[in-house]
């Protein structure tokens, strides 16, 4: 049933509804892209991006980057040329609007919802589903990712098939960074809910069976939790003291509370079923982790440790409000034995979204590229502009500032003819400030600061968004 609260009205366009934010609606398939540059003989594939873009312009409050309907964004590359095509995630919410031609249900700070006089009985009184933070491949499968929840299939034309279960034994869903261990094929994830256990984890099989969740002990209250870590033997899960409080959103207050006297926990969960081990540390926030594995402590060599590189807030800007903070490169050096942590900076640079050859996940890495934001102006509050390159060998930074260019995640796409760190493309997409003008990066590993080799003129504009992956052909 609709609350008695009355309908939300329009949503005042602000910062992330607006410039290179700003929703797209066409969808499109265009073949034979304009490319400035040479795209390189060996990368065969596609690059397949999320993020959120309102079908409709929203009513009810827009919490960035959390609301928004998906829409994917694919570049296909091969033999030298590309094609672009772009599709909503259709979700029962979005059909719905669709039909109606306007929006339906407001963003998730609005404790409204439709009645069944105006969405039918069997979506009276739901939330919208966003599956329209992640997108990855796994056991045959093209899921589109929300923020633990089910994920939606993906066909290959990326039409929307259905809601993804693993065979029944995840019925709840999944988080939206799931981790693909390289080496076993198995996915891992977590989910957090609102009632006990308020925190679970699990195992997809390579062939994307499911296997039923398993709790993590110690989780007394339902925390958000984004983004997740592995390594050979543990799941790395960073709770933070960032809560839900449904009671509190039910009467016109927040639905997260930050409550930074209580301290971050981190949870080194035993895949092979042991005790959890947890290590406490000062409060501190993150939305993403690079990577994890174990290693010797080099402050003890006799330690058995887990190395964790994240992008490190001292606070959940923009969702919970207060005094901006910029986010930077860290370290945390996890003692499971002694329930330890040693934290540090490895670069002061404004940066996030840091990825690895994902080929590494679970084992030290060379490299993490970031999207950073240099002290120059931009014409567009909220854009990262530049791109850059931490090389964990030589704590260096590597740095590409183009100046009129508002950048988003990079993915690493590797040359299929070596195992070489640096062999291989970090693609971006991007978008002109002024023109709004968008193209596909292809940027050379092995000489990063030099700038893209190809640039992929994109046939719509590209709103800057969130997760993607390099799909290589076979």
């Amino acid at each position: 049933m609709a609350t008695t609260q009355t309908r939300p009205g329009p949503v005042t366009p602000g910062t992330y509804l607006t410039g290179p934010f700003a929703p797209v609606t066409a969808e499109v398939d265009v073949a034979d892209l304009r490319v400035e540059g040479e795209l390189p003989a060996d990368l065969d594939g596609a690059y397949l991006r999320n993020g959120p873009n309102p079908r409709f312009s929203p009513i009810g409050g827009y919490l960035y980057p959390i609301d928004g309907d998906g829409m994917l964004h694919r570049v296909e590359v091969s033999g030298g040329r590309a094609r672009y095509t772009n599709r909503f995630v259709r979700t029962p919410m979005v059909v719905a609007e669709e039909k109606a031609g306007h929006a339906i249900w407001p963003g998730i700070t609005s404790p409204w919802r439709p009645g069944p006089d105006e969405v039918g009985p069997g979506l009276a009184g739901t939330m919208r589903e966003l599956p329209d933070i992640n997108v990855v491949r796994h056991g045959g499968r093209l899921l589109a990712l929300a923020e633990c929840d089910r994920p939606y299939r993906i066909g290959p034309g990326l039409e929307t098939l259905a809601q993804e279960t693993f065979g029944g034994a995840l019925p709840v869903g999944i988080c939206a960074h799931p981790k693909i261990d390289p080496r076993t094929g198995e996915m891992i994830a977590f989910c957090y809910g609102m009632a006990p256990p308020f925190l679970t984890w699990t195992t997809i099989a390579p062939d994307g069976t499911g296997t039923p969740p398993r709790p993590v002990e110690g989780v007394e209250r339902s925390t958000m939790i984004h983004d997740m870590a592995i390594t050979d033997r543990y799941v790395v899960l960073v709770v933070a003291p960032l809560h839900f409080d449904i009671d509190a959103a039910m009467h016109g207050g927040s639905l997260l509370a930050w409550d930074p006297a209580a301290g971050t926990r981190i949870a080194l969960v035993p895949r092979d079923g042991g005790p959890v081990r947890w290590c406490e540390t000062d409060t501190f926030w993150l939305w993403h982790i690079a990577n994890a594995h174990e290693a010797k402590d080099p402050a003890d060599p006799a330690a058995d440790v887990v190395v964790l590189d994240y992008v490190e807030w001292a606070e959940p800007t923009g969702i919970i409000p207060g005094v901006p903070v910029t986010p930077h490169l860290s370290r945390a050096v996890l003692d499971p034995a002694a329930g330890t942590v040693r934290r540090e900076v490895l670069a002061d640079v404004d940066v996030e979204f840091p990825r690895i050859d994902d080929r590494l996940v679970g084992r030290a890495h060379p490299f993490a590229a970031l999207a950073a934001q240099t002290t120059r102006p931009v014409p567009h509050p909220g854009c990262r502009d530049a791109l850059v390159w931490h090389d964990t060998r030589t704590n260096g930074i590597i740095r590409w500032e183009p100046a009129d260019l508002a950048l988003g995640e990079p993915a690493f796409a590797p040359d299929p003819r070596s195992d070489a760190p640096d062999a291989g493309w970090w693609l971006a997409f991007a978008t002109r400030f002024g023109t709004e003008e968008s193209s596909l990066l292809v940027i050379p590993a092995a000489d990063p600061a030099s700038g893209p080799v190809a640039s992929v003129r994109m046939p719509v504009r590209v709103p800057l968004g969130l997760h993607g992956s390099w799909l290589p052909t076979g």
